[in-house]
């Protein structure tokens, strides 16, 4: 990569030019953005996976930006009108809009009425009167009627044809309306007519006669206004004040006060509506769609890496329910690893209503299988299975949770479900997916579409490409977070290590199956299509309990053995004994083993992974109880204080389950006294809440929550790097006032 392009980028992430040129050449060799955040501290100066990510996203743009500048260099070539000015321009423009505008004049065209006007001879004309000179302009114009121009005002249309397109084409003018829709462009929607008393109408009531500034549109109302037109329902528009627009055009263009200017007011009057404000308008709708897909894209990122770090029951043996009411209740049992070993079907409640023979038989397989943790869908029947299985004596005690089962029926009928489980029906197999995700949250839903886990909006709207791409950050960064047993773990899970591709995790799973437990990283070279790159860029988030090495079990690289074993032989002690003793690692002076190679902040990551090697960053999951009042919506009441557990979270606040169908609106103003700009100050996805209800419409179905005056019950969950908010028109707005101020 050009070094004005690392420059550029230094400037615009604030990071210095040398971070970046490191980044790209990892990047270039391979790296994952987790190995580059982890293992290469001293090359990117400790920058987070967000921070790399970002100059990641910056080097495509500019990789993209350079091979389009050489598609236009070449084609303004071609045509003969390239000159050494115009190159320089647009090699030293880091603007994709600046590239486009400077090429817009010379881009290959479809039919116009500007280009049939140069057709017919006129644009000879048009340079006479676009130069505004003293002329008698209709005499001029009557030199060019002719067969193809039938009249004096034929060829004038086709003079102001053809200067319309030049000042559509011209940068300044194009600049000039950017620069007052990036200030006062609204945005409104109307219904349509014939759709308004419709029922599917309806969910767009709000967006019937709407009106506000671009720039305070937050993207789940751009998003909804855009999903609203799709469907045929909406009419949306983007404006500005066109008189100004217009006024400033004429600034621009008309010079002088002659009959050819007055030609030029009527040109700059049609090139307004006609072809500049569309155009522009044009840009802007994409900017925030773009800006808007951005935004929904960062909180459903957010809310899956929340949701993928949520905290693990453990090793424990599980009962997992599926809860019905007409089909019976579906019972799974796991051991510790979450192997399947039992199934049976309850019918607990009405129509079949077998409620003491559903206690028996849960009684029984509690016993015969040790369950420690009952897990239970919090579907349909899930408040009234929750109610029943809590009524129990078990003889021993047994924690009950409610487990968020979104998706569970994606993954029943999916591929990896039948590839698991190819014996067993699509109802098993959701049981099985509810119980394991009780133990690991994380290794179960890397097996489920991210789309399908219901911690989102308007998913289905936002550019899917993008957003799977986002996606799959964020589960890749979560997994090597947290780091993977290679003996337990499944292909899926596999797949997401660093440096892993899909090959390569089955390649893993077959050895394993055919060889047994890995017994040393080092084996992990054995396994087929194994490479050095792939082997360093996955040893370290790859962890081998009870291996003969400690350090096979923890997030210490390969790479990096020789400096603990250097440690150990200095204080005269195994590395057992070295992990095992406080007093010893206090003894050991970091700045001894720095060199050339090896930097402080690697020493610091490897003396903090002494001190819990292996362990789970993740917090363990936590018994929640329902308030035992509440099943249905009728039975909420303004005021009543209740527990919940935070389901979703939006831009505008977050959605709680409080035991009914309905989950309840914690609105982002009843969040705090004090002003939050973004709901995740404040809560975090599974987080356990006490909340107040502040209203109930039974009709709509909606409950408002407020926690304005409550302590949070619950911890937030396991912090890790996270982009902050972002305003996302504000954001992508500012930038456009800097660039035209």
């Amino acid at each position: 990569m050009e070094k004005r392009y690392i420059q550029k980028i230094a400037e615009l992430l604030t990071v210095r030019a040398g971070q970046v040129e490191n980044v790209y050449n990892l990047n270039q060799e391979g790296a994952t953005i987790p190995f580059m955040a982890r293992y290469r501290k001293e090359a990117t100066g400790n920058l987070d996976e967000v921070r790399i990510n970002d100059i990641v996203e910056k080097i495509k743009y500019f990789d993209e930006l350079h091979k389009r500048k050489e598609t236009v260099i070449k084609t303004i070539e071609a045509a003969g009108k390239l000159t050494p000015e115009l190159k320089a321009r647009i090699e030293n423009s880091f603007e994709a809009t600046e590239v486009e505008d400077i090429y817009l004049p010379f881009k290959p065209k479809r039919k116009t009425r500007a280009t049939t006007a140069i057709e017919k001879g006129l644009e000879s004309l048009a340079k006479t009167i676009f130069g505004q000179t003293d002329v008698d302009v209709r005499a001029e114009a009557a030199k060019f009627v002719n067969e193809q121009v039938t009249s004096v005002e034929d060829a004038l249309q086709g003079a102001r044809d053809i200067i319309a397109e030049w000042i559509a084409e011209n940068e300044q003018a194009r600049n000039a309306v950017r620069q007052l829709f990036t200030k006062y462009a609204t945005v409104s929607s109307k219904v349509l007519k014939s759709k308004k008393e419709t029922e599917e109408a309806q969910k767009y009531r709000d967006y019937f006669e709407f009106s506000e500034p671009l720039s305070a549109c937050p993207s789940h109302r751009m998003l909804a206004i855009r999903r609203g037109e799709k469907e045929g329902f909406l009419l949306m528009d983007i404006t500005i004040d066109e008189s100004e627009a217009k006024e400033q055009l004429k600034g621009i263009f008309i010079k002088k006060k002659t009959g050819a200017s007055a030609q030029v007011a009527e040109a700059v009057e049609d090139c307004h509506g006609r072809l500049l404000k569309p155009s522009i308008e044009n840009e802007f709708r994409l900017i925030a769609k773009n800006a808007a897909d951005e935004e929904a894209i960062r909180v459903f990122a957010e809310n899956l890496r929340q949701l993928l770090l949520a905290s693990p029951l453990g090793s424990k043996r599980v009962m997992a329910i599926d809860p019905g009411f007409r089909t019976g209740c579906k019972v799974v049992c796991l051991d510790a690893q979450g192997n399947f070993k039992h199934y049976s079907t309850i019918f607990p409640h009405p129509p079949q209503s077998e409620k003491a023979g559903a206690v028996t038989e849960l009684k029984k397989l509690v016993e015969r299988h040790g369950i420690d943790a009952i897990g239970i869908g919090n579907g349909t029947a899930g408040r009234e299975t929750e109610q029943l299985v809590r009524g129990i004596d078990f003889g021993k005690p047994v924690s009950v949770f409610m487990v968020n089962e979104s998706g569970a029926s994606i993954y029943s009928a999916s591929e990896v479900a039948r590839e698991e489980f190819p014996d067993e029906d699509v109802t098993v197999r959701g049981a099985i997916s509810i119980g394991r995700r009780l133990l690991d949250p994380l290794s179960e839903l890397v097996k489920i579409d991210a789309k399908s886990i219901g911690v989102g909006q308007y998913q289905h709207d936002v550019n899917q490409t993008r957003l799977k791409e986002q996606l799959d950050k964020v589960v890749e960064s979560c997994v090597n977070h947290v780091g993977v047993d290679i003996n337990t773990a499944s292909r899926h899970l596999l797949g997401y290590v660093s440096g892993l591709s899909a090959t390569l995790a089955k390649n893993i799973v077959d050895y394993r199956a055919k060889n047994g437990p890995f017994k040393s990283r080092s084996e992990i070279k054995n396994v087929a299509m194994m490479g050095p790159k792939s082997f360093e860029q996955s040893a370290g988030f790859m962890r081998i309990p009870g291996a003969a090495d400690p350090l096979d079990n923890s997030a210490v690289h390969p790479e990096s053995y020789h400096i603990v074993h250097a440690m150990s032989k200095d204080l005269n002690c195994s590395v057992n004994e070295l992990i095992k003793d406080p007093s010893l690692k206090k003894q050991i002076n970091p700045k001894k083993y720095i060199s050339e190679n090896i930097g402080e902040f690697t020493i610091n990551d490897i003396l903090k992974e002494l001190e819990k090697p292996g362990r789970d960053p993740r917090a363990v999951a936590e018994e929640f109880r329902f308030d035992d009042t509440i099943k249905t919506i009728e039975d909420v009441k303004p005021g009543m204080r209740v527990p919940g557990i935070v389901t979703n979270i939006t831009n505008f606040g977050a959605f709680v389950d409080i035991g009914v169908k309905q989950d309840g609106l914690l609105h982002i103003s009843q969040m705090s006294s004090t002003y939050i700009s973004d709901p995740n100050q404040v809560v975090k996805l599974q987080q356990q809440l006490m909340v107040t209800v502040t209203e109930v419409d039974v009709t709509r179905k909606r409950i408002s929550l407020s926690i304005k005056d409550e302590k949070k019950s619950k911890p937030a969950a396991a912090k890790v790097d996270k982009k902050p908010p972002v305003n996302d028109f504000q954001s992508k707005l500012s930038e456009l006032r800097k660039k035209f101020s």
